[in-house]
């Protein structure tokens, strides 16, 4: 089978998405797949159509491979691809879309108020924030609508922090996120084909498991199966599978998740996590038993079959 392996782009996860785009390249040889690899650019359509593959297998983090907007070309040429589809993908991709969807559905998420750039300038909204300390304990979290990989991510431990920490994260979107810090346990669940993989737990060495401590090898340690409560980690994989639900997901996907004392809650999912050599996904996978080529060849066979013949 002739795949075409879609990494890179122009996002500011550019560099993540190749070493995961790369690993993947490596399976699908390992597997005997005649694989192109395709850094995507503005000349991508022309590009997907001289390599005319029987799959695409998306590895394209960030801004265009997560947002929806791949996957709809995709869709539009008639080429199988890997992982959620266009809707999927933008319920995960914005945060505050999937806050709003946990709530209707009644999963645990810490508690938020959402902003736009137009607020500010427009309506006044920087008067409303200092309402935000009667609403939500300090310190808070503050991070761009979307975007991954912990990229713009601040904390206000007071009042005063909040405009910097805003300025931060209005420079990688046009809508913010402020949300309750919940002082706890970082845990992530990855999903394959509905099927909640064991509890990842990612034990920070420094600070703060921020973008160089999550893809720096040694930087972060990672517990897997996490050290856990049965009860605690079967109700951690059992919020992953409803969030998998409620945003529509499909292939595989990692749900993150905080554990404050015996309370779980969901912070958000991730519709193309990374599949680096210090990504959870494949750490979960591995626990579980299922080798990196294993996946990889799951995820083709499960793309090639949704699609109509």
């Amino acid at each position: 089978m002739r795949v075409v392996v879609l990494k890179g782009g122009s996002s500011l996860e550019r560099t993540v998405s190749l070493r995961s785009g790369s690993r993947v390249e490596d399976a699908l040889q390992r597997l005997g797949h005649d694989v192109v690899g395709l850094d995507v650019g503005a000349d991508f359509v022309d590009r997907l159509a001289s390599v005319a593959p029987d799959a695409a297998f998306v590895a394209l983090h960030g801004r265009g491979g997560e947002d929806g907007t791949v996957q709809e070309l995709l869709e539009l040429v008639g080429v199988p691809y890997t992982a959620s589809g266009p809707g999927a993908c933008v319920r995960c991709w914005d945060k505050i879309v999937t806050k709003y969807a946990l709530l209707d559905a009644g999963i645990p998420t810490p508690e938020f108020y959402a902003f736009s750039q137009a607020a500010f300038e427009e309506l006044g909204a920087a008067k409303a924030l200092p309402a935000i300390a009667g609403r939500l304990e300090f310190p808070i979290v503050v991070k761009p609508a979307s975007g991954g990989s912990a990229l713009g991510i601040k904390f206000a431990r007071a009042a005063a922090d909040v405009p910097g920490a805003l300025v931060a994260a209005l420079s990688y979107d046009t809508k913010v996120l402020l949300e309750r810090f919940v002082d706890g346990r970082d845990l992530a669940v990855s999903v394959l084909d509905g099927e909640a993989l064991p509890v990842v737990e990612a034990i920070p060495t420094g600070d703060s498991y921020d973008f160089e401590a999550r893809y720096e090898i040694g930087a972060t340690r990672f517990a897997c199966p996490a050290d856990l409560p049965g009860d605690i980690a079967a109700r951690a994989q059992e919020l992953a599978l409803a969030t998998w639900r409620v945003l529509g997901c499909s292939g595989f996907a990692r749900v993150d998740l905080m554990l404050e004392g015996d309370e779980l809650f969901v912070l958000e999912a991730n519709a193309i996590p990374g599949l680096t050599d210090t990504s959870l996904l494949p750490l979960a996978a591995d626990a579980a038993g299922i080798g990196f080529d294993e996946f990889v060849s799951r995820m083709l066979d499960l793309a090639v079959a949704r699609t109509p013949a």
